[in-house]
């Protein structure tokens, strides 16, 4: 098939993101200037942080939260992902059961309740995030995929999921791609919400339940105080330094370089890339129909993720996962046109029907990956801070649960939710550089051959799979 020319199609695209251009992005608040004291100081305005300080205010009204944040709220990669709000707090059903069989039952319960508390904070506070419950529709691409869906399909329903296999014509029927040869409708576990105005919603509600709250106020290092912690902070333009003497912390700046040494074995800032379309014209909404607004993505090992915006655009994200050697995060690693190149063409492969379509933003952001693709959880400090990290791109839902997690862990007793494995243990370590990136950017090399192979794993992929080890976009 001739591609359409993807150079013209990406021309106007702003490089920013979708989610952040836009005339709803609140004004910045003012930074931290000198010296405050506070009973729970937050670190992190993204999603983790302001889940964090909700709930702590929600519980405890007369709690003294205070909030800082290195740039704005949701700029990073809350307010750069896909908007897919999952139900799982362990990246899939598949991957939970395979490192927590013994209390899967449990996270899936949690984990469906958690989604449901979402939905009900978005409407008792008025967040006005597009929130549609509309599930996810898994699709395949290549033959071979279509007995993982069933297999998938198969685990889902044993745990409850209302889940619906489709044929080549049955899943044409809901999204007409000429490459779809069947698919899996996920139909109760999956949102799809505006990640940005979900951001804003919540800094908004943390503002109205009294929660301090300050931007472009960096912390530049923590240490003990008494029976409390002190973070020192540099905040606006001129990094004016401050301070704030906290009872209690919660570190919640996921990928982003950790005040926690012990962090940087267990993390690894991975790039991912988005496009964003213009709006569809009436007749190509009509050509590939889409009425059920599910989010969608293919099964490969690299695999694309999209989904229809409230406006009518399509966001194309995924296949590329990018790790730069050391840990190596900057502002110029958000763009990466062969990435964007590629997107556009097999945007166009799995949709023909919208050639002349343009894309109006490109876009990158980090992602906080870990070797079990969940989120892992700690203290230090002799439980005075509480940490919870990488989510591997599921956090839009999962770090609400995390925000839970570490307000039970600083209460200092066993509740229901540290009691649980998932909270308990740890993911294996990453090894240090060259061994790192060495091995992060052989297993990429490995799942792309696999695609190409029709899902046959390489030695090195099966010898991380027995090690429980990994990596994914």
């Amino acid at each position: 098939m001739k591609l359409p020319h993807t150079g013209r199609a990406l021309a106007d695209a702003a490089p920013v993101p979708y989610w952040l251009d836009r005339p709803e992005r609140p004004d910045p608040l003012p930074p931290l200037a000198g010296t405050h004291d506070a009973d729970l100081l937050v670190v992190g305005g993204g999603y983790a942080g302001l889940w964090t300080a909700l709930l702590a205010k929600e519980a405890e009204p007369d709690r003294d939260v205070l909030l800082v944040e290195a740039g704005t709220c949701g700029w990073a990669a809350s307010g750069r992902n896909g908007g897919f709000c999952a139900a799982s707090l362990t990246h899939g059903l598949a991957n939970g059961v395979d490192r927590f069989p013994g209390e899967i039952d449990e996270l899936e319960r949690l984990g469906r309740e958690n989604l449901d508390a979402i939905a009900d904070t978005v409407d008792r506070y008025g967040i006005d995030c597009d929130f549609e419950r509309t599930g996810e529709l898994a699709v395949a691409v290549e033959p071979y995929q279509l007995a993982g869906l069933a297999e998938d399909a198969e685990l889902a329903r044993r745990y409850g999921h209302d889940v619906r296999l489709l044929d080549r014509d049955e899943v044409r029927a809901e999204v007409d791609s000429p490459t779809y040869l069947g698919g899996m409708w996920d139909r109760d576990r999956v949102a799809m919400l505006d990640p940005a105005k979900l951001a804003w919603g919540l800094r908004r509600a943390c503002l109205d339940l009294g929660v301090r709250l300050h931007e472009h106020t960096r912390v530049t290092g923590l240490r003990s105080d008494g029976d409390a912690l002190r973070a020192a902070t540099a905040g606006g333009p001129d990094g004016a330094p401050g301070a704030i003497r906290a009872r209690r912390v919660v570190l919640a700046t996921n990928a982003f370089p950790p005040l926690l040494r012990r962090l940087r074995a267990w993390l690894v800032p991975v790039y991912d890339y988005a496009l964003m379309t213009e709006p569809l014209p009436e007749a190509q909404r009509k050509a590939i129909g889409w009425a059920n607004r599910q989010g969608l993505a293919d099964v490969g090992n690299q695999f694309h993720y999209y989904r229809i915006t409230a406006d009518g655009r399509i966001l194309f994200g995924g296949y590329d996962a990018v790790y730069h050697y050391g840990n190596r995060m900057a502002p110029e690693l958000e763009q990466r046109a062969a990435t964007f190149t590629a997107l556009a063409q097999h945007f166009f492969t799995t949709f023909p029907q919208l050639d002349g379509l343009r894309f109006s933003h490109r876009w990158g952001g980090v992602i906080d990956t870990c070797t079990r693709f969940c989120p892992f959880f700690g203290t230090a400090y002799e439980g005075r801070l509480a940490y919870a990290a990488g989510f591997t791109g599921l956090g839009v839902g999962a770090t609400r649960f995390g925000a839970r997690v570490m307000l039970d862990l600083l209460g200092g007793e066993e509740t229901p939710l540290t009691r649980l494995d998932l909270v308990r243990s740890k993911p294996l370590p990453f090894p240090p550089e060259p061994f790192r990136a060495t091995g992060i950017n052989l297993t990429r090399w490995s799942l792309a051959n696999a695609d190409k192979r029709e899902g046959r794993r390489n030695l090195w992929l099966r010898t991380l799979d027995r090690l429980g080890l990994g990596f994914d976009s």
